[in-house]
């Protein structure tokens, strides 16, 4: 049974109805911070996401600095593709990979088109993930969401906390460790726009920065988020 502030999020964001009634979500996001430097990534000007909204698949356009090359999620496997579709390399398990070694410094193009896909597909499918019987939902206090997902969920962690607005119903932080990069890297997601897509509201520009315990600090920006369009089609 939805919680009351899973329930009203659901409603706000075009009801059970609508997400269920979608396949594909398709947008169109510009992507900076501290987070793609630190591992010697290019930032992200109007790539291109097509996603699934009923099962964690993904594809972002341009994955890195060649732009005919697509980063895929299919589940916990990754590969790239060309423009032509033809895969051009691939990872299985992704996750396993990630964090040490070589990664603690620099991420390839199976590296950011694993943690950049599950990343967009939890952010832009959460209505849908709410009525997920998978993922356990426990409303903690008024507003305040905590979620616990399956093991090989592709996700930050397995445990996170989302805050919901008591009026509007709306998302306005999200909290996390984003696992891929550290067991220390504690996260908040802040929204801090929302905006009509087409009939459907939806958040169009997240912060990230460092969290400690309920401390959350301004700076640095691990990421900034700016959906720029977004539409869902079948």
């Amino acid at each position: 049974m939805l919680s009351n502030a899973a329930q009203k999020a659901i409603d706000v964001y075009g009801g059970a109805d609508f997400w269920q009634d979608h396949k594909y979500i398709e947008a169109e996001v510009s992507v900076n911070g501290l987070a793609f430097t630190l591992k010697r990534r290019p930032f992200f000007k109007l790539a291109k996401i097509k996603m699934e909204i009923g099962r964690p698949f993904s594809k972002i356009t341009p994955v890195g600095k060649n732009e005919t090359i697509s980063g895929v999620l299919d589940g916990n496997d990754v590969h790239l593709e060309n423009n032509r579709g033809e895969i051009i390399a691939q990872r299985n398990n992704a996750r396993n990979f990630f964090p040490y070694g070589r990664r603690l410094f620099y991420w390839d193009d199976l590296d950011m088109a694993y943690f950049a896909n599950y990343a967009f597909w939890n952010y832009f499918t959460l209505p849908n993930l709410l009525m997920n019987e998978n993922i356990h939902w426990i409303e903690k206090s008024v507003g305040h969401l905590i979620a616990t997902f399956p093991d090989n969920f592709p996700t930050h962690s397995k445990v996170q906390e989302f805050f919901f607005d008591i009026n509007t119903g709306l998302l306005k932080q999200h909290n996390y460790t984003a696992e891929v990069i550290s067991s220390l890297a504690t996260a908040a997601n802040v929204v801090t726009e929302h905006k009509d897509f087409h009939g459907i509201l939806l958040p169009s520009r997240r912060i990230v920065t460092p969290r400690f315990g309920d401390k959350i600090l301004s700076k640095p920006i691990l990421i900034d988020i700016f959906v720029h369009s977004l539409i869902f089609t079948n």
